[in-house]
């Protein structure tokens, strides 16, 4: 106690005033200064005893914060009675309750950015090896028709890698939230139309038919581009799903309360426990026959989450995959 300042200026003070009125106590009479000195040095334990017991509460606060700043896994700050130490006990603990939250965080954010970094390896390594060994292939090979085909391959494995990284690069300005989206009142007749456009010659190629059921002056409020990249996302995964001589049924709900588009697909379904994580990132399934790098339906959901609206899969009743996109009014 004696390394506090105040304390010492405080101590000097009472002695210099204890000595005054025990000097002025015992001019008036023995009796009067003996009463005088007890009653000091009574103040004067009790005092000490009081400030030494505040000084030891502060110490161990004081020892609790330096282990949480040293991060240990422990935080114990005893209770007090009521008074200014006790709020300041209280306002201590939750600061570093809060700290201790944001370490876990900040731990688990540092682990999660460990694991993308090393899906997305990966995930670009997977088609860099299929290109290294194609192009081993035309080296040896003297067949022309061969060596086309396997230059298409190769030009298909290239562009699925930008697709790849783009994909990536947008997952990763919506991490940081570096996105802002327009708001703005979206035909969805129109915004079908965009997200079907880029797709219609790999549907024709594959014989797929879709069908459209768009009330009309049906909206979304929300940013077109962003939507109807979402709204591609869902449409290559169900034909994929589809396959050759498939079907996509495309149907819009408006209500009073919701404006939903429900996306359906005349594959095999999606198997039951693929269902509660077909929006993780880089989740590609359980089967065997599962395709794509499991980054389409991650975007689709974080695009339209972040807009307000909501997206559920299931299977539909009479067969293949049903996707349901719904924004409140």
């Amino acid at each position: 106690m004696l390394r506090n300042k105040e304390f010492r200026h405080f101590a000097i003070l009472f002695i210099i005033m204890a000595a005054v009125t025990v000097m002025a106590g015992f001019a008036v009479s023995p009796a009067a200064g003996i009463l005088v000195l007890i009653t000091d040095a009574a103040f004067g334990i009790a005092f000490y005893v009081f400030t030494k017991a505040r000084y030891k509460s502060i110490a161990e606060t004081a020892d609790q914060i330096d282990l949480v700043l040293h991060n240990a896994d422990r935080l114990y700050i005893g209770e007090s009675e009521e008074g200014e130490l006790s709020i300041l006990h209280s306002e201590i603990t939750k600061m570093t309750l809060r700290i201790r939250e944001q370490n876990d965080a900040l731990r688990k954010e540092k682990q999660h950015l460990a694991d993308s970094m090393a899906d997305i390896a990966h995930q670009l390594r997977t088609p860099l090896t299929s290109v290294n060994l194609i192009l081993s292939i035309i080296e040896n090979s003297s067949d022309e028709n061969e060596r086309k085909a396997l230059l298409r391959e190769t030009e298909e494995l290239f562009v699925h890698m930008d697709w790849l990284i783009t994909s990536l690069l947008k997952i990763s300005r919506l991490d940081a939230g570096i996105v802002v989206f327009q708001s703005e009142n979206i035909d969805v007749s129109a915004l079908i139309n965009s997200a079907l456009r880029p797709l219609l010659i790999p549907m024709e190629l594959h014989n797929i038919t879709c069908h459209t059921n768009v009330p009309e002056g049906a909206a979304i409020l929300g940013d077109s581009g962003w939507l109807s990249e979402a709204v591609q996302n869902i449409l290559k995964n169900c034909m994929e799903s589809a396959g050759d001589n498939g079907t996509i049924q495309i149907v819009c709900e408006d209500t009073p309360l919701f404006t939903g588009i429900n996306i359906r697909d005349s594959g095999q379904g999606i198997e039951k426990e693929d269902i509660p994580r077909l929006f993780d990132r880089f989740y590609r399934g359980n089967s065997d026959k599962a395709t794509g790098y499991g980054i389409g339906l991650a975007l689709c959901k974080m695009i339209i989450t972040r807009q307000g609206g909501t997206i559920t899969a299931k299977n539909h009743p009479e067969g293949g995959a049903l996707f349901v996109i719904r924004f409140p009014k």
